[in-house]
């Protein structure tokens, strides 16, 4: 007997899984991985990514939810007693993130409200650092709270909670069901927009014109693995947590290339609209359009801004709009990510929904007030930077490594995949997982180690960088290790109650 929440309709999963995948990444980080690795080029290496990892690790983590019916701790300690703490590390992964991301939010509701006067002023990088965040001196420092910054998280959490009181059906899909058509459509109007605009033919030039030179270099391709693999949530236990939702005949296959194809369409998207108005600003200030060129934190607090500055009419719509694109992005991302741990925390200690939201996300929230505070944007960059490369990579290449060559559960989820979906797998799935993928994913972890061993990460201090970087990384795996060793005996309880 099954009493586990489930989506109300395919739709809703799917637009579920591609709100997870749809994020502020694809808005501010794939237009200008994409233009820094050969342009038009780059599409070649990014297609044969997400055809090789992209989607082979989406079916990988719909079939292991489906399958195990549960949430990424428990899927991975039915697969194995032994790695239970796999799917904690992922669910500390996704916690981690989990505080900081609502502030990134937070600074994109203040900002669709700025847009409407333009509240930046003419200097809008001096109005981000200065007047908005009042950016502490030295990294490290609190320096007290930014009421500005403060009262919007609260918001975003009041919202977000919201959301994940209501359930899987009533609330999660319900969201999505407004929030990723109505992202579409915001976005959507942006990009029209911008494309009537001077000089964004230029611009949408610098995006797809190909330096087919740079398809040689090792480093495009791993920029592209990398775009791929960060950009579809996958490793840190949201697909798994999704996926056990599902009802029992589900077209995993399908769903997955669905979402796939349905996240690179988005980042497609947006790099048109950000490349137009790139072109725009270029035009404007009589410079080429690569002296523009930006992305994260700058392009969308400070470039834009410029941007609607320059703007002939409507800038303030323009500039809600597309302030609006992010806050709607962040959102889903947010509650998929929350989701993880609102999962675990019922399985791990059996109690109510309400109990493990108020626990889980109300931890999250009083952690997330360290990014109110002066020294926030420099605690985010560096928890960000470290929980992405030696967590999400790390946690990826690691649950590959023990489905494919320990667990050897490869032909099981095939099998059980194939059994319910239109597209079947064949050979290529499991080469793609159990060789191409993790080369691939092996080879981001050395090379960002050899990295981040050698040189500070933004020429931060190493005391910095140490206590808000490699600390939080690390205590992710302990926290994983830490929270698969308590109540072991309930876990194994319940999963011969699975079997019977």
């Amino acid at each position: 007997m099954e009493n586990r929440p489930q989506w109300g309709t395919r739709a809703g999963f799917i637009l579920a899984a591609v709100g997870s995948a749809v994020g502020l990444g694809n808005i501010w980080r794939f237009p200008a991985t994409a233009y820094e690795n050969g342009g038009g080029a780059f599409f070649l290496p990014y297609l044969f990514a997400l055809l090789t990892a992209g989607i082979p690790l989406l079916v990988l983590e719909f079939a292991l939810g489906h399958k195990y019916r549960g949430s990424s701790p428990m899927t991975f300690a039915k697969i194995s007693k032994g790695k239970e703490w796999l799917g904690w590390w992922q669910i500390a992964i996704a916690f981690v993130i989990s505080c900081y991301y609502p502030a990134i939010i937070a600074w994109a509701s203040s900002y669709s409200v700025f847009a409407f006067n333009q509240n930046w002023g003419s200097d809008p990088e001096g109005f981000l650092f200065g007047e908005y965040l009042k950016l502490a001196e030295t990294p490290g420092q609190f320096g007290g709270m930014v009421p500005g910054v403060l009262i919007p998280i609260i918001v975003v959490w009041i919202v977000t909670l919201g959301v994940m009181y209501a359930g899987v059906k009533k609330g999660i899909e319900a969201a999505n069901k407004v929030f990723i058509p109505l992202l579409v459509v915001m976005f959507t109007i942006i990009v029209i927009r911008a494309l009537t605009l001077d000089g964004a033919v230029q611009g949408l030039e610098a995006f797809f014109k190909p330096d087919w030179s740079k398809v040689l270099d090792g480093k495009v391709w791993v920029a592209a693995y990398g775009q791929i693999f960060f950009s579809l949530s996958i490793g840190f236990a949201i697909m798994i947590t999704y996926s056990s939702y599902l009802p029992k005949k589900s077209d995993l296959t399908n769903n997955a290339f669905i979402t796939g194809f349905g996240n690179s369409a988005f980042e497609v998207l947006a790099g048109i609209g950000v490349f137009s108005a790139l072109g725009f600003m270029a035009a404007q200030q009589g410079v080429p359009v690569a002296e523009v060129v930006s992305s994260g934190v700058g392009l969308a607090f400070v470039v834009f801004p410029q941007i609607i500055n320059e703007f002939p009419a409507f800038n303030g719509l323009f500039g809600f709009l597309f302030f609006g694109s992010l806050i709607l992005a962040g959102l889903t991302s947010l509650i998929s990510i929350i989701e993880t741990y609102v999962a675990g925390i019922q399985e791990k200690f059996h109690v109510s929904r309400t109990k493990a939201v108020t626990i889980g996300g109300g931890l999250a929230a009083l952690a997330s007030l360290v990014f109110a505070t002066r020294g926030g944007l420099y605690f985010l960059d560096s928890v960000d930077y470290f929980i992405n490369t030696f967590g999400i990579t790390l946690a990826g290449f690691i649950e590959v490594i023990a489905i494919a060559w320990f667990a050897k559960e490869l032909k099981n989820l095939q099998k059980h995949a194939n059994d319910i979906s239109d597209i079947q797998l064949g050979a290529w799935w499991r080469i793609c997982l159990s060789v191409i993928t993790p080369i691939v994913l092996g080879y981001m972890m050395f090379d960002n180690l050899r990295t981040n061993l050698t040189s500070e990460y933004e020429g931060y201090p190493r005391e910095f960088l140490f206590n808000w970087g490699w600390t939080v990384a690390l205590g992710a795996i302990f926290a994983g290790v830490l929270l698969s060793i308590r109540r072991k005996n309930k876990i194994a309880s319940s999963n011969k109650e699975v079997s019977q």
